[in-house]
């Protein structure tokens, strides 16, 4: 059966609207700045900052109005518990499936966090498994992270794909392995020069659809030289 290895955060579901809620439930809940929350999305940075710098950097500016442990609840849960599937990325993971695709869901982060995430959305009766870096001690774009993927449900490397919104973690990930590549976009230009992905989609719904020949103009959104 095929593979197609998955990102989850901001590919499958839309992380940084999750921490944007959070972020503002957080400043209203402990009466600070409602303007320190461009300040939080910067530091978090898509989630690309280590969270014990966010937590070091947050504990430094409240310091005693907001408890360390308001502060790991934040960022342990917030996002976690926030996330959301879009129906049109459910039921295009559900017609790969049919189809005899075996998805697995590849993932930087900590398992807590991300598994939260993956049970909640009910990724985890949609997807045939999951790695996480945190789980395996390799993180994308890292080759072990996809051997990983791939070896957990028994299936190989050759004829792959990688869909995911990060040009580095993602699509580079995908060349270190040999496999083929879906950017999702979101409306982003690709700027990266030294390499690009075999085709680029707006949404995950998109970059499915189009590496199962579902989507109209299947092949036509390529990027790639």
């Amino acid at each position: 059966m095929p593979l197609l290895m998955i990102d989850l955060d901001n590919t499958l579901v839309d992380r940084d609207a999750a921490f944007r809620e959070a972020a503002a439930a957080f400043l209203a809940e402990h009466a600070l700045p409602a303007g320190d929350l461009a300040r939080l999305l910067a530091l978090d940075a898509s989630g690309y900052t280590p969270r014990r710098e966010v937590a070091g950097a947050m504990t430094d500016r409240y310091g005693p109005a907001v408890p360390v442990s308001a502060v790991r609840r934040f960022l342990d849960h917030g996002a976690a518990e926030r996330v959301t599937l879009p129906e049109s990325t459910r039921r295009a993971l559900g017609r790969a499936r049919a189809d005899g695709w075996t998805c697995v869901i590849v993932t930087n982060g900590r398992v807590a966090q991300q598994e939260t995430k993956i049970r909640n959305t009910g990724l985890d009766g949609l997807v045939h498994g999951w790695v996480v870096s945190e789980a395996i001690g390799h993180r994308k774009p890292a080759p072990e992270a996809f051997e990983a993927a791939a070896a957990i449900v028994g299936a190989s490397l050759d004829g792959a794909w990688v869909i995911g919104d990060s040009p580095h973690a993602d699509i580079r990930g995908a060349i270190g392995i040999d496999a083929r590549s879906v950017w999702v976009s979101g409306g982003r230009p690709w700027t990266e020069t030294a390499y690009r992905p075999t085709q680029t989609a707006t949404d995950a719904a998109s970059a499915i659809d189009h590496v199962t020949g579902r989507a109209p103009g299947y092949g036509t959104n390529s990027i790639s030289g």
